[in-house]
């Protein structure tokens, strides 16, 4: 009888132990700390430079600045011609009838003013670098006079016929620069900012030339000049030739169907 008590009891004690237990760890639940995951950032609040290059400008500039379909940003001449009030309004406005679109909010674009500043800024602060035109007598970002498209086929024949051919039609050593479709898609800003900077991407000097038969750089109007003459192989309406046909073809098409 005594040992069938003492049986009891423990039962008794083990039950209370593991009832004490269970409302401890539901006390300890009560009173955890939360979770310290970071809340999800709204698209409009994210102003990591990296981040934003990466969604917005990467897919044709090129991961890191490096280029892509269009020109490096990477590039320390670039960034010393071009000032970034400059940049700040390309980035915002974009540039019509390019492939260049408008990113501000106020232009239809999805950034806001703020992340603008984000991109624009840490382009200069990533990729900028003081000091790289010490000595050079850089032309200015934009022409200050007119253009003479034929003396710039003489200038566009004794800098840039080598790598790219008499006509800009191209060579092994440089591509095509008066192909219509690339011509219809860069403004002649982008014409003008190619030739000073150049494209170290792809290997193509700078405005300073790298001739060795002419080893003095291009003066600012010979750029003027050159883009002159680029701009007046631009096809009036580019891709008509396509269009023209498949009209022909739908011509055709709806007669047969008659």
């Amino acid at each position: 009888m005594k040992m069938k008590r003492i049986r009891i009891l423990s039962a008794i004690a083990v039950f209370t132990l593991l009832v004490g237990l269970m409302i401890l760890s539901a006390c300890s639940a009560q009173h955890r700390e939360p979770p310290t995951d970071p809340e999800p950032v709204a698209p409009s609040q994210v102003v990591d430079f990296d981040t934003l290059y990466a969604q917005n400008c990467a897919g044709c500039h090129g991961a890191q600045g490096r280029g892509g379909a269009s020109i490096a940003l990477a590039n320390p001449v670039y960034l010393a011609i071009v000032d970034e009030t400059a940049m700040r309004k390309v980035v915002t406005n974009g540039v019509r009838g390019t492939s260049m679109p408008a990113f501000a909010q106020s232009a239809g674009g999805m950034l806001t003013e703020q992340q603008i500043n984000a991109i624009t800024g840490g382009i200069f602060s990533h990729w900028g670098r003081n000091g790289i035109l010490d000595g050079a007598n850089p032309p200015s970002y934009a022409a200050k006079a007119a253009g003479n498209a034929d003396h710039g086929q003489l200038v566009f024949g004794t800098y840039c016929a080598s790598c790219h051919g008499s006509e800009g039609g191209g060579t092994p050593k440089g591509s095509a620069i008066t192909n219509d479709s690339f011509l219809a898609l860069v403004s002649d800003q982008g014409l003008r900012t190619i030739v000073i900077t150049g494209r170290p991407e792809l290997g193509a000097p700078d405005w300073r030339g790298n001739v060795p038969e002419h080893p003095h750089s291009m003066t600012d109007q010979e750029i003027t000049d050159v883009v002159a003459w680029l701009v007046s192989r631009r096809a009036q309406n580019p891709g008509q030739p396509y269009s023209a046909m498949n009209d022909k073809q739908r011509s055709k098409m709806q007669y047969s169907e008659k």
